[in-house]
């Protein structure tokens, strides 16, 4: 047993030798400096969310006690009202979860004092959202002008791009359910000026629709064109269930938040939120419609392409942060196919530029991913290597200087670890108070939940498997989405494929029921679906209509 034990030890002692090489101190003084960056990053983004919440507080120390939804009083007046212009909000759906009642409630519910209409589509009424949506538009058919399109099978590009395109061009509309829908389907109305693309896992705060026209209405189409807003956009603040698949999420999401939180001018886009002009879609301006309909696979990729390509302004208000509820039983297999999902859509692209583009962010991602775990794992070396001097009494040995240098590494790691997380929590801190100030009526938000040894583990599994999930999907070419297999080619969906045998149980985040096992709606099911969230529904009083 000792000649085992003594191999053991010669391997681990040679592994803390070759870890304080200068290369592998580069490698582990690297890590540090990612710790560092990303904290400096999230403390940047802390400040203006901060800054923000300390506006709303200061405007209601004021006496307006609206501030939630206006910075100025003044804008309540019956004649500015009436001189807002309309919005379309589009929801592409599919399935029906735990959160959806909830998040479409939230929507449909908007303060906006402007003419508002909201299109719920689907691919088909087989969907389970169908019943549930329809029932909701129901209960406020009186006070929220509201529509449900069955926008039909996408042949050309992904399922989620045409659902949102049905709304804009006649040629969608062929294959819709017949005028006798009590909901009707009809295009997006004449008059609207700006369109509002949400994904239904969203919910809204009661002023969102109005901060996001009020900043695209601030931007006058005079002048230079490269100064009207393009898009305006928003982030999600992920609300882990407690699963280490949750986490995960979580924190694949938090480096990218402070890409949102500038308060303005980003280069980021997010599909689960985008304002843009009407017009834009309806003449096809800058390829907007061919770019995403011809062979279009992500949404909001495909549109920041085109926003660079043609130096388009996109922007992110403050207040655009969404709380974003994880399901309850998101599995850690779920939360790799959505891994798979977010590493794929870097195969895509549109032009010669983009490409480049895609790689580059490819390359550089990967790279600072096992940047960021390769000096964990030396820590793990270092510190078992120092646990069996001291066991061991080999304090005499020369391994000893390497065990003592490898731990003078390890604190270090261990102190820019703990001000990695600290900026973390310091950003989801800020970003949960100003939820919960733009949303005074909704069920209060808290940190009490998130586990952060969780968080920590969360970090080093996400970041080791970005890489394997990015080279997986650059060489498949291939994603099942929802039960839909994509197949790219030139950066192009060029083939979808549909079958029964594809369809997943549950969607990835929100945990929502697509079809029943032979790819049809369960009625049974179903309604034992519906009636678990209804019995989890928490309706806010305040801004019923």
């Amino acid at each position: 047993m000792s000649t085992t034990l003594d191999s053991m030890d010669s391997i681990l002692f040679s592994l803390s030798r070759a870890f304080c090489t200068p290369f592998a101190v580069f490698v582990q003084i690297q890590g540090c400096v990612i710790c560092l960056l990303l904290a400096l990053g999230w403390l940047m983004a802390a400040y203006v969310r901060n800054r923000e919440i300390k506006r709303i507080k200061n405007s209601m120390k004021a006496g307006n006690s609206l501030a939630f939804l206006y910075q100025d009083m003044n804008e309540l007046e019956h004649s500015r009202q009436a001189k807002l212009p309309r919005v379309s909000v589009v929801m592409p759906l599919k399935g029906f979860g735990e959160h959806n009642l909830h998040n479409w409630r939230s929507q449909i519910t908007s303060l906006y004092g402007g003419p508002l209409e909201f299109l719920f589509v689907l691919e088909s009424t087989e969907d389970p959202a169908y019943h549930a949506v329809s029932r909701l538009l129901a209960t406020h058919q009186d006070h929220v002008e509201a529509k449900v399109v069955i926008a039909g099978l996408a042949t050309t590009c992904s399922q989620k791009i045409h659902n949102q395109l049905s709304l804009a061009f006649a040629d969608f509309f062929k294959n819709l359910v017949s005028a006798s829908v009590k909901i009707g389907v009809e295009k997006m109305h004449k008059d609207t000026k700006y369109v509002l693309f949400l994904d239904d896992d969203v919910s809204l705060h009661p002023g969102t629709i109005g901060a996001l026209t009020s900043e695209m209405e601030k931007n006058p189409e005079v002048g230079t064109p490269n100064y009207i807003i393009f898009i305006q956009t928003g982030y999600p603040l992920d609300l882990p269930s407690g699963t280490l698949g949750s986490y995960c999420i979580y924190e694949y999401h938090m480096p990218c938040s402070m890409g949102f939180a500038t308060g303005g001018t980003t280069f980021f886009l997010w599909g689960g939120c985008m304002m843009m002009h009407a017009d834009d879609f309806r003449q096809d301006r800058y390829g907007v419609v061919s770019g995403l309909r011809d062979g279009g696979y992500s949404d909001d990729m495909t549109l920041a392409a085109l926003a660079g390509a043609h130096k388009r302004l996109i922007t992110s208000p403050p207040v655009a942060v969404f709380p974003h509820p994880l399901a309850t039983d998101l599995s850690f297999g779920r939360y790799w196919n959505y891994l798979r999902k977010q590493t794929f859509v870097l195969e895509s692209y549109i032009s010669k530029v983009n490409w480049i583009m895609n790689k580059a962010l490819f390359a550089v991602h990967c790279y600072l991913s096992w940047g960021f775990v390769a000096p964990y794992v030396m820590s793990v070396i270092h510190i078992t290597s120092a646990l069996r001097i001291y066991i061991k009494g080999y304090s005499q040995l020369e391994d000893a200087t390497f065990a003592s240098s490898g731990m003078s590494l390890v604190i270090l790691l261990a102190i820019c670890t703990f001000i990695e997380l600290l900026a973390m929590w310091n950003l989801t801190r800020r970003e949960v108070t100003l939820c919960n100030l733009l949303s005074p009526e909704a069920p209060r938000l808290t940190l009490a939940p998130y586990n952060w040894a969780l968080i920590f583990i969360a970090m080093l599994v996400d970041n080791f498997l970005y890489p394997i999930s990015a080279f997986r999907s650059h060489f498949s070419q291939s994603i099942n989405w929802s039960g839909i297999r994509y197949h790219l080619r030139n950066g192009k969906v060029f083939k979808i494929e549909r079958r029964n045998d594809m369809v997943p149980a549950k969607t990835d985040l929100g945990g929502k029921h697509l079809y029943g096992k032979k790819g049809a709606t369960h009625k049974a099911s179903f309604l034992s679906s519906l009636g678990r969230n209804l019995a989890h529904w928490r309706q806010p009083k305040k801004f019923d209509v």
